[in-house]
């Protein structure tokens, strides 16, 4: 069962809020290991790669800053170069375009989160998802430019201004990524004695975000 989780299938609890609106802190989501490639249990080592990282997937890897596992979308791929001017993305170049958010995206946040942050669509290249912003928060709303190297990948977490990904500790490796996530297995509600949650759960992240 250990080398099934290690090398093919897991879950992953979200203990924080860096992916919200589409990941709650008490999510429990579930990693398919064999996205991209067939590892050696218990390793990073790769066995075999058939596929590699999209822009707009979110992915769990491991943090080159403390190697604690995160959970994160992919910006950047190899060879672009990344900016963030004001909270607005730019890649290659090109700025990416906003839209007014889905309405039902930031119902399950609380009242005050609502009130407090901005929403909107990210149209992200083949893949619009919703991202949010805080307002009254200090964070690196202007970045970059910065060239994804060979073999890396640019992270940031949909929550904008609550989220420790690339802008902070630089590229990912392309063999510290360990699985895209794809699902929403099970939700539990902290704020609300760890009750679940059961309109996410069994629900599709790819969904969300495509």
């Amino acid at each position: 069962m250990f080398s099934i989780r290690s090398s093919l299938a897991d879950w992953n609890d979200v203990p924080t809020g860096s992916m919200k609106p589409t990941i709650l802190e008490g999510d429990r989501i579930f990693v398919n290991k064999l996205a991209y490639d067939l590892k050696v249990p218990f390793t990073t080592w790769h066995i075999a790669e058939w596929s590699n990282p999209q822009r707009g997937d979110i992915v769990v890897f491991y943090s080159p800053k403390d190697c604690k596992r995160l959970v994160k979308r992919v910006i950047g791929l190899p060879g672009d170069t990344v900016e963030l001017r004001d909270e607005r993305l730019v890649i290659n170049g090109q700025p990416v375009e906003y839209a007014s958010p889905d309405p039902e995206m930031p119902v399950q946040l609380p009242e005050v989160e609502r009130e407090r942050s901005i929403f909107a669509t990210e149209k992200l290249p083949a893949c619009p998802h919703a991202v949010m912003a805080i307002n009254g928060v200090p964070a690196m709303r202007t970045f970059g430019p910065m060239h994804v190297p060979v073999g890396h990948y640019f992270m940031m977490g949909d929550n904008r201004d609550d989220s420790f990904d690339s802008r902070y500790f630089g590229t990912v490796a392309r063999d510290q990524i360990v699985g895209r996530a794809t699902g929403v297995v099970l939700s539990l509600n902290k704020r609300n004695y760890w009750l679940p949650r059961w309109s996410r759960t069994c629900s599709s992240l790819e969904s969300n975000a495509k």
